[in-house]
């Protein structure tokens, strides 16, 4: 709806410009200016996923009062991911996993180990593709259906969680999830650790986010994130923080019935 609203109010705009255009001189630049501000307003609220611009986010849940955040990991899973697990396990805490179909293909017997543990598991699309903004509505349903059979072939149920990827949502998103019937699960607590590498860094940040009712988004894909995850646990546990599965957090079910 917020795109949607935007939309005709620039049009409308547009036009009263161009009425006015009939009495006056209007200059070019007033017709480019609204045309940008438009493009940059659309581009802002499909870059950042708690906007809610293009459609329902979950990125938090802010009426928790009690220390309880819930982490999720995206891209696997991989070979890394049984390091993720490890440390999960050695704290007790269960997270939950946004999953590339490509990968669950290359390693169905890790995300059935991530199962057995006790996590959740969520659709990240197929191909997680670079041109993923770009495609069109039936592109976009034919990747989260793709992966939404293949984590029913190792779960035995359909997941009702999707994060797209890089965290851009656009119109033909919109549209495919009213077809999937996908919740949208953001964050808002981000490590960077897709991007940057320096464990003191990722964990300085996250430490400076965390609050009650918070998503970490973090990537079961590197060493670093590892350490940095058992370093994170240590500090929650002295803080009296306890990890908590997306379904409690949020009180939504991960699983069609």
């Amino acid at each position: 709806m917020k795109h949607t609203i935007t939309t005709l109010s620039f049009i409308l705009i547009l036009l009263l410009l161009a009425v006015a255009s009939l009495y006056m001189v209007v200059q070019i630049k007033y017709f480019l200016l609204v045309g940008c501000l438009w493009f940059l307003i659309v581009f802002i609220g499909s870059s950042f996923i708690g906007s809610n611009y293009h459609v329902k986010t979950y990125c938090s849940n802010p009426l928790v009062t009690e220390k309880k955040i819930a982490l999720t990991f995206d891209d696997g899973p991989n070979e890394m991911t049984l390091f993720v697990l490890d440390v999960l396990k050695k704290y007790n805490a269960k997270a939950t996993f946004f999953c590339i179909g490509k990968n669950i293909e290359t390693y169905p017997a890790i995300l059935e180990k991530v199962i057995q543990q006790g996590h959740t598991i969520g659709n990240h699309s197929y191909s997680h593709s670079s041109a993923f903004d770009f495609y069109n509505k039936d592109q976009v349903i034919t990747e989260i259906e793709k992966t939404d059979k293949l984590i029913a072939s190792v779960l035995g149920k359909k997941t009702t969680l999707f994060r797209p990827p890089f965290g851009v949502t656009n119109p033909s998103i919109r549209k495919a999830l009213t077809v999937t019937n996908h919740k949208t699960i953001g964050w808002n607590i981000r490590s960077l650790d897709g991007i940057i590498k320096n464990e003191k860094f990722l964990l300085e940040r996250l430490i400076k986010r965390i609050k009650p009712g918070g998503i970490v988004l973090l990537h079961d894909t590197s060493i670093q994130t590892v350490h940095v995850l058992e370093q994170l646990l240590s500090f929650l546990g002295k803080n009296n923080y306890s990890v908590v599965s997306l379904e409690e957090l949020l009180n939504i079910k991960a699983y069609e019935d």
